[in-house]
C-alpha cells in the first residue's frame, strides 16, 4: 500500500459549545450544552462543552438526562449560521496550506498536503502546529489533528488526543496506536457492527485487521471486507474537494455527501446496498449536527468494468435526516441503475 501519502485531520473540539463560548465569555469555563427546548423537554444533546462532558453529559443525550447528570449546566440554542461562519473561517486557514480540504461536516475535514509539504520544508507536525495555533488564536477554539498516509488512520489520530492534540499514525506505529484500540473506534463501524464484531470475539482493530477474510465476510457480507481494510490501514480514497469553487467559502451548505473506494469490485446488488448503508450513516449524523434535512437524495456509482459514472436521484416524501430513510432509498436509486448479471 502508498504510505507516501500526506494527510492531516482536523477536528475543531467540541465545536458549537466552543463557539458559543467563544462569543460569549461568560460562558467559559462553565458546563454548557447546546440543544433543543429544555422547557418543552424536547431535543437532545448536540454539543457539549468539556466542563459538562467531566460531569457525565454525552452527545445525543435527552436534555432532560443532561440536566440530571449535571444540575448546573448552561443549556442554550444551536445557533447555526454562527456556526457556519466559524467552519468557513476554519476552511479559509486551510486553504493556505493546501487546495485539497474536504468537510466533514461542520467542525471536521481532511487535508491533503501530499503537494504542497515542500512548500513548508517536509515538515507536517509545523504545519499541524500552525494550524492549531492559528484556529485558536484566530477563532478561539481549539482544534484536535491527526496526521496518517490515509483518512481513516488521520481521523483516528484526531479522535483520539482531544482536546487540542496532534498524534501521527505512521507505519512504524499503527500497530501500538490503533490496533489495541476498541474496534468501535475504527470510522464506519457503527454500534451494529461493533456488537457483531464483539459477538465473534473481535473486541479490537487490531484482531478485525489480522481476522481471515472468509470470516469476516461471513460474519458482516462483503462491506466487512471494506472496514477490515481500513483496519489494515489500506485506505486508498482521495480527500475531494467539496466543489470545483474550493475557495467560496461562504457558500451556504446545500449539500451532505460522502464517497468510498472500495478495496474490491462491487458485483452484486446486496453489497452495493450494504456499502450504501456503511456511508449513509456520517452523511444522516452529519444532517442531523447542522440541523438540516434532505429533500433529494442521489447515489452514484462508478462501473469497475468500463469506469463509466451512475448517478440517479430522487425526493423523498417529506424532508428526513433520519438514516433508514435516507439510506433506503439512497440504495434502492443504486441497485436500481445498475447490472449485476455480469
Amino acid at each position: 500500500m502508498d504510505t507516501s501519502r500526506k494527510i492531516l485531520h482536523c477536528d475543531m473540539n467540541a465545536f458549537y459549545a466552543s463557539v458559543e463560548q467563544a462569543e460569549r465569555p461568560e460562558l467559559r469555563g462553565r458546563p454548557l450544552v447546546v440543544g433543543g427546548n429544555e422547557e418543552l423537554r424536547h431535543g437532545i444533546v448536540l454539543t457539549a462543552s468539556y466542563e459538562a462532558k467531566r460531569r457525565g453529559v454525552k452527545t445525543a443525550m435527552a436534555l432532560w438526562q443532561a440536566r440530571q447528570a449535571c444540575p448546573d449546566a448552561v443549556i442554550v440554542p444551536p445557533r447555526y449560521e454562527l456556526y457556519r461562519r466559524y467552519s468557513n473561517a476554519a476552511r479559509r486557514i486551510y486553504y493556505d496550506y493546501t487546495d485539497l480540504v474536504e468537510p466533514f461536516g461542520p467542525d471536521e475535514a481532511w487535508l491533503d498536503l501530499t503537494g504542497s509539504i515542500h512548500l513548508w520544508g517536509g515538515d507536517v507536525r509545523s504545519v499541524a502546529a500552525s494550524i492549531s495555533n492559528r484556529i485558536k488564536h484566530e477563532l478561539g477554539i481549539m482544534c484536535s489533528i491527526g496526521y496518517s498516509w490515509n483518512k481513516i488512520f488521520a481521523k483516528f489520530g484526531s479522535d483520539h488526543d482531544k482536546p487540542d492534540g496532534y498524534m501521527e499514525v505512521l507505519p512504524d506505529n499503527a500497530c501500538d496506536l490503533v490496533w489495541k484500540a476498541p474496534v468501535g473506534d475504527l470510522l464506519y463501524v457503527g454500534p451494529a457492527t461493533e456488537h457483531k464484531l464483539n459477538h465473534f470475539g473481535i473486541w479490537t482493530i487490531g484482531q478485525l485487521a489480522r481476522a481471515d477474510p472468509a470470516f469476516v465476510r461471513r460474519a458482516l457480507g462483503k462491506p466487512g471486507l471494506v472496514v477490515q481494510a481500513f483496519a489494515q490501514g489500506r485506505d486508498a480514497s482521495p480527500v475531494r474537494p467539496l466543489d470545483l469553487a474550493i475557495t467560496d467559502t461562504e457558500r451556504e451548505v446545500k449539500s451532505v455527501g460522502n464517497g468510498i473506494t472500495c478495496p474490491f469490485d462491487v458485483e452484486d446488488a446486496r453489497t452495493a446496498r450494504q456499502v450504501v448503508w456503511l456511508m449513509g450513516e456520517s452523511v444522516s449524523q452529519r444532517l442531523r449536527q447542522l440541523g438540516l434535512m434532505a429533500r433529494t437524495v442521489s447515489a452514484t456509482g462508478r462501473d469497475f468494468r468500463t469506469l463509466a459514472c451512475h448517478s440517479r436521484q430522487a425526493q423523498l416524501d417529506r424532508p428526513s435526516n433520519i438514516t433508514t430513510e435516507i439510506c433506503s432509498l439512497a440504495a434502492s436509486l443504486l441497485v436500481s441503475d445498475w447490472d449485476f448479471r455480469y
